[in-house]
C-alpha cells in the first residue's frame, strides 16, 4: 500500500463537501498526512466547451471579491481542526474536475476525497459530475463521499478506519 501524505479536498462548501472533509481530517491523523482544500471558481476563458468572446467579461472587483470570500470559507473549515494536522487552503479560477485533475498532478497528491451529489438521471445529464469526470482523469485514487442524508438512506460498505494498515 502506497503511504498517503498529501490529501486534496475539493469543496464546493457544501454539506457533502464538509462531510468528505471531516474524512479527509480522520485520514489525515490516520496516515500523519497533510491536508490541502480546495475550491475552484469557475473561469468561463478556461471551459473547453465554449468560446471566451460568447461572455461578458467580469468586473476585477467582483473576482477579487469572489476571491477573497472563498479564501475565507476555506479558513473557516480548516480553522477548528487539531493542530497536529498541516492544513494548507487554495482558490483558483479554473475548470472544476481538469484543474483538480491537474492540481493533484502538480503538487504531488496521493489522495483526493470529495463530496459527490449523486445527481442520477436529467440533472446528471444536465450538470454532470466533477467527482465522476476526477475518478477518471485524476492522477491518484478518489475517495467519494456521499451526502450524510443518503448514507443514512442507503447501504454501504463501511470500514473502521482505526484498523487500515499504515
Amino acid at each position: 500500500m502506497t503511504h498517503i501524505t498529501r490529501i486534496l479536498v475539493p469543496t464546493d462548501f457544501s454539506t457533502t463537501a464538509d462531510a468528505a472533509l471531516e474524512y479527509a481530517f480522520v485520514l489525515a491523523e490516520r496516515f500523519g498526512a497533510s491536508v490541502q482544500l480546495l475550491h475552484v471558481l469557475e473561469d468561463p476563458f478556461v471551459i473547453d466547451e465554449m468560446a471566451a468572446d460568447g461572455y461578458v467579461l467580469e468586473e476585477p472587483a467582483l473576482r477579487s471579491a469572489m476571491l477573497e470570500d472563498a479564501r475565507e470559507r476555506l479558513a473557516h473549515r480548516a480553522a477548528p481542526h487539531d493542530q497536529a494536522i498541516r492544513i494548507g487552503t487554495d482558490v483558483l479560477f479554473g475548470h472544476g474536475a481538469q484543474t483538480i485533475a491537474q492540481y493533484a498532478a502538480e503538487r504531488g497528491i496521493d489522495m483526493i476525497v470529495m463530496g459527490t451529489h449523486g445527481r442520477t438521471g436529467v440533472a446528471h445529464l444536465l450538470l454532470g459530475s466533477i467527482a465522476e469526470r476526477l475518478v477518471r482523469t485524476a492522477p491518484c485514487p478518489v475517495l467519494t463521499v456521499r451526502h450524510p442524508r443518503e448514507r443514512k438512506e442507503r447501504t454501504e460498505l463501511a470500514y473502521d478506519v482505526d484498523h487500515l494498515p499504515a
